[in-house]
């Protein structure tokens, strides 16, 4: 009778294990040095060896040459266990027992000697399913067990074992097994079962497990149903419903060119296809996903899980984009995902998700948007008619040094403080500079950033000193309240207020029109 993949190359021995170096180096040095606990939690996702793990141990301890490392695969302790018929080793599956009448036959069972082996092992699969009475029955056996029985405990969600449990057993996390050792187990048992699979093929099949071995080798088996004893890329992806890089391509090449007519157009061959929407949308975030950390690790990255050629063609996609626009798509197209899960109407959906993508590249900053939209500064805006009372220009070299200290600022990311600076009348004297400005300015021109700017600039240390005016300079903005009203104190009080201040600096262009007390309302 065949015997599926998985099952047939199931590691027997520690030296056969792939991926989990950290619990297989602690085990075989407790086995080595006699340190055998008698409760171990192996917790992990599906699919990473943690049963495995559990009948190695067992074989290990049971062995006719054992405890060893190294269990001879031939006695009768070493057949059964493999064959999962041992006397002495006893599997439960808690998804289908978990009551306390269970755990009490377990109880009652755990008493008796092993009928012929070194060690009475229990297996419990699932064990984050037994009910909480059913623990409580089991923990003052799990305490002080006798010297014969060993439990190992195996769960993919730890977080539900008690803390009663949990304490009194040694405690090891299987983590998701390396993308390369993945694709190397599956080309060994392509080489062992006379199978053609090039290495692109291999990489979609890896790339289905997403670190579960055993999903992979259900994969591979499937594979091979399918396809035959020749396996192509295109042919497994087809298979898998898996979409290709070039598929993706033309998503990028979309937003690239801001085109939504081909991003709808897309959409209606996927469905002219046949294909699914919600699985498309799961498949393009982890496309965006990858160009994120392409754009920022590099194409040699191993956190990207493709064949090397792939990790080569996403880090040249990746450089057309900035990683904040990459940062936005991958928020936009979860969010997509999520809704599409419960959607009455999917195409409609996706086709508002990715023409937002289209629009999101448009967005600007929201600095620049407090800022009023500010590009690189030129030179300061020229003022209005003057006044009787108008203040002289600044020199010209002062001038000069005060653009170059805007388009310093700018350059660094404080566009509001290019913004002061500029509403500002600067005077260079030998000792420093002085700014004389609004109060809703001279907060900000006194921060540290434009000293450190302007020093920078100046090629010196330059002293900052700022003067604050009772009226606005020539060349701020923001309109001055009228005559009347100013020499209201309702309105004086207005303009004094912290939090108007604080507006009128973050929005220079604002106008106070009109002033009320609402107690004279």
């Amino acid at each position: 009778m065949y015997q599926v993949i998985a099952r047939k190359y199931r590691p027997q021995s520690f030296a056969e294990l792939i991926g989990q170096e950290p619990v297989k180096v602690t085990l075989e040095n407790a086995i080595a040095q006699g340190r055998i606990a008698h409760g171990y939690i192996l917790a992990g996702q599906r699919g990473t060896g943690k049963t495995t793990v559990a009948r190695i141990m067992a074989r290990c301890l049971n062995c006719v040459e054992g405890p060893t490392i190294s269990p001879c695969g031939k006695c009768a302790s070493c057949l059964e266990i493999a064959a999962g018929n041992a006397i002495d080793v006893i599997e439960i599956d808690a998804a289908s027992n978990r009551g306390i009448n269970e755990m009490r036959e377990l109880r009652e069972n755990v008493r008796f000697r092993p009928a012929r082996d070194r060690y009475k092992v229990f297996i419990v699969d699932e064990a984050h399913q037994i009910t909480n009475e059913a623990f409580n029955a089991l923990l003052k056996t799990l305490e002080e067990p006798p010297e014969w029985a060993v439990f190992l405990l195996c769960t993919t969600e730890s977080h539900k074992i008690p803390t009663t449990i949990a304490s009194r057993c040694q405690q090891f996390s299987f983590r998701s097994v390396d993308f390369d050792e993945v694709v190397a187990r599956m080309r060994w048992i392509c080489g062992e079962e006379g199978i053609a699979a090039d290495d692109d093929a291999l990489a979609v099949l890896a790339q289905v497990g997403e670190g579960s071995v055993r999903d992979s080798l259900s994969a591979l088996d499937q594979a091979i149903a399918a396809c035959g004893q020749d396996l192509k890329a295109q042919e497994v992806r087809d298979l898998m419903g898996l979409f290709s890089l070039d598929t993706m391509g033309e998503v990028a090449a979309a937003l690239e060119a801001s085109d939504a007519h081909r991003m709808l157009s897309i959409v209606q061959e996927l469905e002219r296809n046949g294909r699914s929407l919600q699985h498309f949308c799961r498949e393009l975030s982890k496309f965006f996903r990858n160009l994120l950390v392409a754009r920022i690790a590099g194409a040699e990255t191993r956190l990207i899980a493709a064949s090397a050629p792939e990790r080569e063609r996403l880090a040249a996609t990746a450089k057309r984009f900035a990683e904040e626009d990459l940062t936005r798509y991958l928020h936009l197209t979860l969010e997509l995902f999520r809704e599409l899960q419960t959607a009455m109407q999917p195409r409609l959906l996706i086709e508002v998700g990715l023409l937002r993508l289209v629009y999101a590249s448009k967005m600007i900053e929201i600095e620049e948007a407090l800022s009023g939209g500010a590009a690189p500064v030129a030179a300061p805006a020229p003022p209005r008619a003057a006044a009787p009372e108008s203040k002289p220009a600044p020199a010209a070299s002062g001038g000069s040094l005060q653009r170059r200290l805007a388009e310093a600022l700018v350059a660094s990311g404080k566009k509001m403080s290019a913004d002061a600076v500029l509403q500002a009348e600067m005077r260079e004297a030998p000792d420093g500079v002085t700014f004389r400005a609004p109060k809703e300015f001279a907060y900000t021109l006194g921060r540290p950033d434009v000293q450190k700017a302007l020093s920078q600039v100046a090629g010196r240390a330059v002293k900052v000193t700022v003067v604050e005016v009772a009226e606005r300079t020539a060349a701020a903005p923001v309109a001055e309240a009228p005559k009347s009203a100013a020499r209201d104190e309702a309105a004086e009080r207005a303009l004094a207020n912290p939090e108007v201040r604080r507006f009128q600096e973050l929005f220079p262009g604002s106008q106070i029109r009109k002033v009320e007390d609402l107690r004279d309302a």
